[in-house]
């Protein structure tokens, strides 16, 4: 395999345009707008070029982007962002879907209702997103490469990402790429369709939710039944991407994008199953391995030298020996310290 992870760069502008056209909508980590993409890497390359780890209490909100490369060619086949700590910039809305119990006496039945809770419980989350694999690509793991480099980089710079950590799946798209789920609920309150909503927040942010959006809580049985199907439901595309997100330790616990009803997955950061088992170590030696070798993903290098590949390797415990391919697509060799994950 050619692809490495590595920091995204102010070159990497039109691929990544051409990437967040093919998207579909519904994809606000990565909205089809030039203007909207250069801030994303402006503030990236902020990001990797502050060298100083946040003191504890004080996490900055920064903006990390990576890039799926293959290093034989220079394309750009994928990406993904990591958030340190939301809702700074911006309130962070999240729907909470509640449960409210009645009982009447003289009647001798008990009511259960679901509301729905517009609340702000997840500021201050750090958050993983904006994944998009190239359509041509979509085999062979590299999305798994992409998912969980994003954690190796989160072990690798602890001390800038808070102690609870979320993902956002999107939600259910129609055929004409409206959502349900807005329909439903919020675009009753805002004179915009779906696509237009997201975009806006895609490219101005959450405020004018916080404006227009009523307070008071919505009661699910009083929507129309496209939208009361689609709470909680992951886009058919992002099924694959909820069990790996499980799989690392994340769960939906209640909370749903406010635009098109998709679950929200919260985890304790230390507590992600890439972050608690990744290992710092020096590499004792570049060569084939002998033997049945063990796969990992390994990775090395602070901030902008970030990379991140899948490799075969021989753990010693205290070091390890690293395959030429993977050694030369990191730019390491003996002596030089790697993290590394089980794949």
């Amino acid at each position: 395999m050619t692809h490495r992870i590595r920091a995204a760069r102010a070159s990497d502008l039109e691929h990544l345009y051409e990437m967040a056209k093919l998207t579909g909508g519904g994809f606000t980590n990565l909205p089809a707008d030039r203007k909207a993409l250069t801030a994303k890497l402006d503030r990236a390359a902020a990001a990797f070029g502050n060298p100083q780890d946040s003191e504890p209490g004080a996490l900055r909100d920064e903006l990390f982007v990576l890039i799926l490369e293959d290093v034989t060619t220079g394309d750009v086949r994928g990406t993904c962002q990591i958030f340190t700590h939301i809702g700074q910039t911006w309130p962070f809305y999240s729907y909470r879907i509640a449960t409210l119990t009645q009982h009447s006496k003289e009647l001798g039945r008990t009511f259960r209702a679901e509301l729905l809770n517009l609340v702000t419980d997840l500021e201050g989350s750090s958050e993983v997103g904006g994944l998009f694999l190239h359509p041509g690509e979509r085999a062979g793991g590299l999305g798994m490469l992409l998912a969980r480099s994003r954690y190796l980089f989160i072990a690798m710079h602890r001390k800038r990402f808070a102690d609870r950590i979320l993902a956002e799946l999107r939600g259910v798209i129609d055929e004409r790429g409206g959502s349900p789920f807005w329909d439903g609920v919020a675009g009753r309150f805002f004179g915009m369709n779906f696509q237009e909503a997201d975009y806006f927040n895609a490219i101005n942010g959450h405020q004018f939710i916080a404006d227009l959006m009523p307070k008071h809580p919505v009661y699910v049985a009083m929507l129309p039944e496209t939208a009361r199907t689609a709470i909680g439901l992951p886009h058919p595309s992002g099924r694959a991407a909820m069990r790996m997100l499980e799989g690392e330790g994340f769960a939906a616990e209640g909370y749903i994008d406010i635009f098109d009803g998709g679950p929200t997955m919260t985890a304790r950061t230390d507590r992600v199953r890439s972050i608690a088992e990744a290992r710092m170590v020096p590499v004792s030696e570049v060569r084939g391995p002998e033997g049945p070798p063990s796969r990992a993903l390994v990775a090395t290098g602070k901030l902008a030298d970030f990379r991140c590949c899948f490799a075969q390797i021989a753990d010693h415990g205290e070091s390890v020996v690293l395959d030429p391919a993977a050694a030369e697509k990191l730019g390491v060799s003996t002596g030089d310290t790697v993290w590394h994950v089980p794949r």
